[in-house]
């Protein structure tokens, strides 16, 4: 995708005028949306976490995310792209939702995220909870029809109900499944471990048209043998990657609300996302990033390299993406 305008895209602050520490806390110092003509990238932070099944505090991961992100740097060596040169990057704010009521919050996410979608090529939303993941979809959907879904997770997140409620951060995959805003041929997990409530929760999900690769697997072949089965099934697909900060260890990221032992390193989740840049990224979220439970912005840091590595791979370059 080219930058939406033949004008110099507005880059972060200059870090040798103004320090890092100092300065509005945009995501990576990036101009506002409302400082640039039109974006094509939009970052958007969504401070809701009132569908977790545990630990809350996500509604502070926006801001959290945005204040590690401070150190970001213009260029990016492992992927040869100048994200915030290639494209204009901006950042939109958070998109302000009820608290209280669960259904309302969904449909201001859907409505915040379709407006913003006319001013911007696409969205990289940072939560909250994985609630936020089914009206994002929603959005996307409306734009590109049902997408593939590259879910980077601990957790299955395709459970039917949570104390007879439909919609939580366990449920969004089955509602998006049901409603037919997936790619049930090209949609995948990766990073999942941990017990589950019955053998039948992966049968379930093979169902609703996901495939798997565990944390196991990555254990046993390797990265670069997950990257190649992800690409096979992601195929030319229109994908939206959705990223769930708990599928990396929590040695990488204590700060999140459902930890799970035995996760990915940091390292691996960033080299299996640069593996995308040639594919069509139409959205991507990062959630569950709870700064309550975070040690030294450990979590923070490795959100906000995610989301660059994200934006990275959105860029247009004319030079071949190296696996």
């Amino acid at each position: 995708m080219q930058p939406s305008s033949e004008s110099t895209p507005i880059g972060p602050v200059d870090a040798s005028v103004v320090p890092r520490f100092a300065g509005i806390a945009t995501f990576a110092r990036l101009p506002r949306l409302d400082q640039v003509e039109r974006a094509d990238v939009a970052i958007v932070g969504v401070p809701f976490d009132s569908g977790v099944s545990y630990r809350p505090g996500a509604r502070f991961g926006p801001a959290h995310v945005r204040e590690a992100s401070r150190l970001l740097r213009p260029y990016n060596p492992a992927q040869d792209v100048f994200p915030f040169g290639a494209q204009q990057v901006a950042d939109a704010g958070d998109i302000a939702v009820n608290p209280f009521d669960i259904a309302e919050a969904v449909r201001q996410v859907e409505a915040g995220a379709r407006e913003l979608q006319s001013n911007a090529g696409r969205l990289l939303a940072i939560g909250g909870d994985h609630t936020i993941a089914l009206p994002l979809l929603r959005a996307v959907h409306a734009q590109h029809g049902p997408v593939a879904v590259l879910h980077f997770d601990a957790h299955l997140d395709t459970w039917d109900t949570y104390f007879g409620a439909p919609t939580t951060h366990g449920t969004p995959f089955r509602r998006a499944s049901e409603e037919g805003l997936i790619d049930l041929t090209a949609s995948m997990h990766v990073g999942i471990r941990g017990p589950l409530y019955a053998k039948s929760d992966l049968e379930d999900d093979e169902r609703l048209g996901f495939s798997i690769i565990t944390s196991e697997y990555l254990e046993e072949h390797g990265v670069a043998s997950a990257i190649e089965r992800l690409r096979a099934r992601i195929g030319d697909a229109p994908l939206y990657i959705s990223i769930d900060i708990d599928v990396l260890d929590p040695a990488h990221a204590p700060g999140t609300g459902t930890p799970e032992a035995g996760g990915l390193t940091s390292r691996e989740l960033l080299r299996m996302l640069r593996a995308l840049a040639d594919r069509n990224i139409v959205g991507a979220d990062i959630v569950e990033v709870a700064p309550a439970y975070d040690h030294a912005q450990l979590t923070g840091v490795a959100a906000s390299h995610v989301a660059y590595e994200l934006l990275s791979a959105m860029a247009p370059r004319s030079t071949p993406v190296v696996e």
